[in-house]
């Protein structure tokens, strides 16, 4: 297997082994780009020779000073202060794309705001990525691209040199080919659940395990594929053995949708304030509308969206407790056609407006053989559960959703 090819987790172990140096590995992610680089351009900034520089300095380093993702390369979203950079839209808060092509199909986007992320892991140019997600900005590309996208808690990780959008919805986001690489992630972010010994829903596995299918009040964006990908989950989650029934959370979630565009308006007009009055003519048209407030959005308006979306949220801990994990949609369909926009984000907003754990599993397809993925959704600071239910839901999905990853 070339090295390119291995997971965060086959990495590890044959660098630790001894079996691969950091180097050896290195050169082969940067060879992979450099042969996908035109295709993909998942990269706005990659010092290929600091790169190498360090991977020989790592190898230096002695076993017993070695940290637990040593000489694992980890792909940085470009709203996030540091060098090593993948594309995102503009300060990662508008829909229009990237130069950045959907690696399965460089016709179609990658998704966003994430874009180079997402797609740079499904590529396997890097095996781990950070991203960030307000709207669906981790959860939308990890469907794209058919790979495991993380968002977790709200406010369990740091957002400490991210460019903020929004304060209430902004939260890092992970991306791997396998859940066992997200763990990795968790451990170094230090996630930790609560003792769920005691509460019942401890999960042992997907036989007896309860699973809920919530379409969500906007249910009518969602596309054939996204419609057809809901159906085959319940099925084959049944066929091994779960107890699997529809939730309807009726009206009391209805507003979620305009609670949030209230919410997230709101806060552009402070996040985008300073960039507005020494560049307004260098910001995107919606940022600027954003700024002076052109939707009109009182304060007693945005302390009722806000205030609202607070009050829903012990609710929705409630009834997510109900069971091992939601499923619901991560996407209306497939990745659309084009670059010009990065898909939509309304099947995800009100997760993160929640502040609930989502976690995207791949496996599933459109009409056009592209991946689609669906999102396990779990009660606040219960992450790591849906890591472990993700991990066993993931491995039937993949083996029987019918995409499948190209072998590298």
């Amino acid at each position: 297997m070339k090295s390119w090819c291995l997971t965060a987790s086959e990495a590890l172990t044959q660098i630790r082994s001894g079996n691969l140096t950091v180097e050896t590995y290195a050169m082969s992610l940067l060879d992979r780009i450099r042969q996908r680089n035109d295709a993909v351009q998942a990269w706005v900034y990659l010092d290929a020779g600091s790169v190498i520089k360090q991977a020989r300095e790592l190898d230096k380093v002695p076993l017993d000073k070695r940290g637990p993702l040593h000489g694992v390369p980890i792909a940085i979203k470009d709203v996030i202060y540091t060098n090593g950079k993948t594309t995102t839209t503009e300060f990662a808060a508008i829909h229009i794309g990237t130069k950045t092509r959907n690696p399965h199909n460089p016709a179609r986007t990658p998704g966003g705001s994430s874009s180079g992320s997402g797609a740079a892991v499904a590529d396997f140019q890097v095996p781990l990525a950070l991203g960030t997600q307000t709207g669906g900005s981790t959860i939308r590309p990890a469907s794209f691209n058919g790979i495991f996208g993380f968002k977790p808690t709200w406010n369990a990780i740091s957002r400490e040199g991210q460019k903020v959008y929004a304060v209430i919805l902004d939260t890092l986001g992970l991306y791997a080919r396998c859940v066992d690489d997200l763990i990795l992630l968790a451990d170094v972010f230090d996630l930790e659940d609560d003792d769920d010994d005691d509460d019942g829903n401890t999960f042992h596995g997907i036989q007896g395990a309860r699973f809920a299918i919530c379409k969500t009040s906007v249910w009518d964006h969602a596309g054939k594929g996204t419609q057809s990908a809901m159906d085959r989950a319940a099925t084959l989650l049944k066929a091994h053995g779960a107890d699997v029934e529809l939730l309807d959370l009726g009206a009391e979630f209805a507003n979620m949708d305009e609670w949030f565009r209230v919410v997230l308006h709101s806060e552009g007009r402070t996040a985008f304030l300073s960039e507005y009055r020494v560049g307004k003519d260098q910001i995107h048209d919606v940022l600027v509308s954003q700024v002076k407030n052109v939707d009109q959005f009182s304060r007693k308006t945005q302390l009722a969206a806000s205030d609202g979306i607070a009050a829903l949220r012990p609710r929705m801990d409630e009834i997510a407790g109900r069971y091992t994990a939601i499923i619901t949609p991560s996407v209306p369909d497939e990745a659309p056609v084009g670059l010009t926009s990065t898909g939509s984000h309304v099947l995800c907003s009100m997760w993160t407006a929640l502040h609930n754990p989502v976690l995207n599993i791949p496996g599933f397809q459109g009409a056009n053989g592209m991946p689609i993925g669906l999102s396990l959704v779990a009660p606040r600071y219960r992450d790591r559960h849906l890591l472990k239910v993700g991990k066993a839901v993931g491995e039937i999905f993949e083996a029987e959703g019918g995409w499948k990853r190209q072998p590298c």
